[in-house]
C-alpha cells in the first residue's frame, strides 16, 4: 500500500527512532569522529602546524600520553590514530588487563618485527585506556619494551601522569594534554549529532529549541560524552507530536541533566588546584571567590571536614594575630562540622568562610620557622640559670637563684633575660600592623626598648627591677 508523503515521512520517522533505540550503541559511541577532520576541539595540539596532527598525518607516532578530564576525546584521539596507520593497532583496558595480556601483546609484537622489521605495517602501536589504573609491576612489564621499541605506546588518564605514572615510563612518552571542551565547541558536537543521518538523529524529525541546547552546553562542564548522552536522553524518552516530530523544550532539557557535572577528584589535579583556588581566596580577602569555590568542593562530593580543618590552619596561618578570634571561629566550624554533618553545618562552614575572608590579615605566625632556624643553627641553647626549675635542683646548683617574679612588678613585667646568651637581642615575631595586631605591635615596640634598656646592651644578667 502506498502511503502519502506525509504518511511516508511520519513512518521514515518512526523507523529512524527504532534504528536509534535498538541500536544498543550510546549516541556517544556512534558518534566518535572517525577522522582528525571529524575531531572537534583540542586546538592546542591539533590545529595546523601542531606537532601531533603533524605526526598523526605522517603516521609517525611516538609513544605518547593523552592526559585530561573525561569526555575530552583521550580515547577517541586514539582510535583517530588507529583509523590513519599503517601499523597494528592494539588495545587493552588497563582495568581489565594484566600482565600477562601485556606480555601476550609484546609477543606478538615482536613476531611481527621479526618477520618484517623493516615495514610500517608490523610497527605496533598498543593503547592503554585508563594507565593510571596499572600497578607499578604492570607498567615495569610495559618499559623495556616501549624503550628497545617493540611496541609504540599510546596512554590515556584522567590522572596526572606525573603522580600516576612511573617516572621512566613518562620519561619515554610526550605528554599531550586535553583540556576541557569549550561551549562552542560542544555546541558543534551536539549540532553535528542532530544533523548526521547515519550515526546520529539526522532520520528522526525533530525540534531542539535553542535554549534547550545551550542548558545542555553549559551543564555538562566540557565534557562531550555527556553533553551526547543527555541529548539522547532527551530524544528517545520524548514521544512524537501529532505530526511525527518530537520536540526538546527547555523543561525536557532540564530533566535530561539536571545537574551540572562537575570536575572533580578528591586526591587528584583538580581537588589541589581547587583548594588552592580556595585559600588564595580566603587570603586575597575575596569572600564571593571563597563561597565559591567552597560550594563547587563541597556540591561535588568533598568531605567538609577537609574544608574545616583548612580554614583551622588558615586561621593561624593568614590571619593569625590581626583577629585572634578567627582561629575560635574556624574551630568552632569544624566542631559543628563533626557534630551537625551535611547538610545544615553549610552554614558554619559559610560563616567561618565569610569571617575568615573578611578579616584583617597577618602571616606573622610564620616566626615559628625563624625560631626553627635558630635552633637548627646550633646557636648556644643552654638555658640561663635563673629560668631553670629550682624544685628539682636538689645538689644546690643554684637553679633558679635570680629569678624575678613578673607579677611581683608594676604593670607585671620586668626586664628579665629570657633567651639562650647566644640568642639574646634576636626577634623572630615581627608583628603586623592590620587588626588587632596593630596594638599588640605598640606594645611588643615597648617591651623591647625597655627589656633592652633593663638588661643594658649585651648583658645577660637581669637588672632594672620597678618597685
Amino acid at each position: 500500500m502506498k502511503r502519502s508523503g506525509k504518511e511516508s515521512k511520519a513512518h521514515l520517522n518512526r523507523d529512524a527512532a527504532c534504528l536509534v533505540e535498538d541500536g544498543r550503541v550510546p549516541l556517544a559511541a556512534r558518534m566518535r569522529p572517525r577522522t582528525l577532520d571529524e575531531f572537534i576541539g583540542q586546538p592546542h595540539i591539533l590545529g595546523e602546524g601542531k606537532l601531533l596532527k603533524r605526526a598523526i598525518e605522517a603516521d609517525r607516532v611516538t609513544s605518547v600520553i593523552f592526559w585530561g578530564p573525561p569526555g575530552t576525546g583521550k580515547t577517541t584521539l586514539a582510535r583517530v590514530i588507529a583509523n590513519a596507520t599503517r601499523s597494528k593497532f592494539e588495545t587493552i583496558n588497563a582495568v581489565l588487563a594484566g600482565v600477562k595480556d601485556i606480555r601476550e601483546v609484546v609477543a606478538r609484537a615482536a613476531e611481527r618485527l621479526k618477520e618484517h622489521s623493516f615495514e610500517d605495517s608490523q610497527r605496533t602501536i598498543l593503547f592503554v585506556d585508563e594507565v593510571h589504573r596499572f600497578n607499578k609491576a604492570q607498567q615495569d612489564a610495559l618499559l623495556p619494551h616501549v624503550e628497545n621499541g617493540t611496541i609504540t605506546f599510546i596512554g590515556a588518564t584522567t590522572e596526572n601522569p606525573y603522580f600516576s605514572v612511573i617516572k621512566a615510563l613518562v620519561s619515554r612518552s610526550r605528554i599531550f594534554e586535553l583540556r576541557s571542551l569549550a561551549d562552542e565547541e560542544l555546541r558543534e558536537i551536539l549540532v553535528a549529532a542532530l544533523n548526521d543521518e547515519e550515526r546520529g538523529f539526522g532520520g528522526l524529525q525533530h525540534e531542539v529549541a535553542a535554549e534547550a541546547l545551550d542548558h545542555i552546553v553549559q551543564m555538562a562542564s566540557g565534557d562531550a560524552r555527556n553533553s551526547l548522552n543527555a541529548l539522547e536522553l532527551a530524544l528517545v524518552t520524548t514521544p512524537p507530536g501529532k505530526d511525527g516530530v518530537v520536540v526538546v523544550d527547555l523543561t525536557v532539557a532540564e530533566e535530561s541533566i539536571q545537574q551540572r557535572a562537575l570536575l572533580y577528584d578528591k586526591d587528584g589535579d583538580i581537588h589541589y588546584d581547587m583548594i588552592s583556588a580556595f585559600i588564595k581566596s580566603l587570603r586575597g580577602s575575596d569572600p564571593d571567590a571563597a563561597l565559591y569555590w567552597m560550594a563547587r568542593m563541597i556540591r561535588a562530593g568533598e568531605d567538609p571536614l577537609f574544608l574545616a580543618r583548612r580554614m583551622v590552619i588558615f586561621a593561624s596561618e593568614d590571619v593569625g594575630m590581626a583577629d585572634p578570634l578567627a582561629l575560635v571561629v574556624a574551630n568552632n566550624a569544624a566542631d559543628a562540622t563533626r557534630f551537625v554533618g551535611l547538610p545544615e553545618c553549610q552554614f558554619s562552614l559559610s560563616q567561618a568562610c565569610i569571617h575568615l575572608a573578611t578579616a584583617p590579615k597577618s602571616n606573622s605566625t610564620m616566626a615559628y620557622y625563624e625560631a626553627v632556624a635558630a635552633v637548627n643553627s646550633g646557636a648556644d641553647d643552654e638555658v640561663p640559670n635563673h629560668l631553670k626549675d629550682s624544685s628539682r635542683d636538689k645538689e644546690g646548683l643554684g637553679h633558679g637563684k635570680g629569678y624575678k617574679y613578673p607579677h611581683a612588678f608594676q604593670e607585671h613585667w620586668v626586664a628579665q633575660q629570657y633567651l639562650p646568651n647566644g640568642l639574646q637581642g634576636n626577634y623572630f615575631y615581627k608583628p603586623g600592623d592590620q587588626g588587632f595586631e596593630k596594638k599588640v605591635a605598640d606594645r611588643i615596640e615597648w617591651l623591647r626598648k625597655e627589656q633592652e634598656e633593663g638588661l643594658g646592651k649585651g648583658g645577660a644578667e637581669p637588672r632594672g627591677e620597678k618597685s
